[in-house]
C-alpha cells in the first residue's frame, strides 16, 4: 500500500473521529454543515449567483439548467465508480488497520466516524464531484466579473449560513468537511472533484459558451 494511503488514513483518524481532540471547532462547524444531503444545499450558492444585479430570466435558466443536468450526470458517474471500485470507509478501515498490508496504518478497533457512515462505498467522493460541477460552471459563468457574496444554508445544521467570497472556497472546504466527518479520504476528494471539472465542462460547452 502507498505513502497516500497512509497519510489520507492516518488524517481521517485524527481529523474525522467522533471524539477527535485534534479537529477543531471551526472544522466541527464545517463538518456539520455539509452533513446535508446535497445537491439542495447547493442550489443556495447558485442562486447566489442567479440573483445578481442585470441578469434575466433566459440567463439563470441556461445556468440551472447546466448546473441541474451535470449534476445528475455527476451523481450516475460517481455511483457508477463506487460500486466499481467497493473502496472500504474509513469506519471499516480504521478498525481493520492491522490487516491493509501498511505498517504505518494502526488499527483502532474502537474508532467511529463524526457522523453516521452513509450506505455505500467510498471512492470516489459525491459531494465533491457535485461541488466540482457547481463550482466550475460558476466560475464559468460569472467569468471576469466580481464574484457576488456566495451563500447558502444547511438543514442539518439548524439553518445556520456560511459564505464564500471566491469559488475555489467553498469547493475545498467540501473536500475538507468530508474528512472532518470521518467517511472520506484525501485522495478520493481530490479524484471527485477532478471528475466533477470534466463533467461540468460538458454542460459547459452546451448551455454556456454558444450563448455568449
Amino acid at each position: 500500500m502507498s505513502e497516500v494511503w497512509a497519510r489520507d488514513y492516518n488524517e481521517v483518524k485524527a481529523l474525522g473521529g467522533k471524539q477527535s481532540r485534534q479537529r477543531t471547532a471551526e472544522q466541527t462547524n464545517i463538518a456539520r454543515f455539509w452533513e446535508e444531503v446535497m445537491p439542495p444545499i447547493y442550489h443556495g450558492i447558485v442562486r447566489s449567483v442567479a440573483n445578481a444585479p442585470g441578469r434575466d430570466v433566459t440567463r439563470n435558466a441556461r445556468l440551472f439548467a447546466a448546473v441541474t443536468q451535470a449534476s445528475d450526470d455527476a451523481l450516475i458517474a460517481v455511483f457508477d465508480a463506487k460500486y466499481h471500485y467497493g473502496f472500504w470507509r474509513p469506519f471499516t478501515a480504521i478498525r481493520n488497520g492491522d490487516i491493509d498490508g501498511n505498517e504505518a496504518t494502526e488499527r483502532d478497533a474502537s474508532w467511529v466516524p463524526f457522523i453516521e457512515t452513509p450506505m455505500h462505498p467510498e471512492y470516489p467522493c459525491a459531494h465533491c464531484i457535485t461541488s466540482a460541477v457547481v463550482g466550475t460552471i460558476l466560475q464559468a459563468e460569472i467569468g471576469d466579473d466580481p464574484v457576488p457574496l456566495l451563500i447558502t444554508t444547511s438543514r442539518v445544521a439548524g439553518g445556520v449560513a456560511r459564505s464564500w467570497t471566491m469559488v475555489d472556497e467553498f469547493m475545498q472546504e467540501v473536500s475538507n468537511a468530508r474528512i472532518y466527518d470521518g467517511v472520506h479520504y484525501r485522495n478520493s476528494g481530490r479524484v471527485g472533484t477532478e471528475m466533477g471539472r470534466q463533467i461540468a465542462q460538458l454542460a459547459i460547452d452546451k448551455y454556456l459558451l454558444k450563448h455568449k
